[in-house]
């Protein structure tokens, strides 16, 4: 299981994407020559995140500034 798996799975077992695992996840996506069940676990994530089952920090942060502004 590669380091984006294993993120992957932290995450969907919280149910919370923080802002750190986001630039973790970015990071190895942009530099690592990962698997393909690296990729497939990071489509899941994606899927989860737009079905909402996985809530992300930084959506939140931007909720709180758009209401902070209006």
């Amino acid at each position: 299981m590669g380091a984006i798996h294993k993120l992957v799975n932290q995450t969907l077992e919280q149910g919370y994407l923080t802002q750190k695992v986001e630039a973790e996840l970015r990071e190895l996506l942009q530099t690592t020559k990962y698997s393909q069940d690296d990729f497939e676990a990071f489509i899941r994530l994606q899927n989860a995140a737009i079905d909402g089952l996985v809530k992300q920090e930084s959506r939140e942060q931007l909720k709180i500034l758009s209401i902070a502004i209006a």
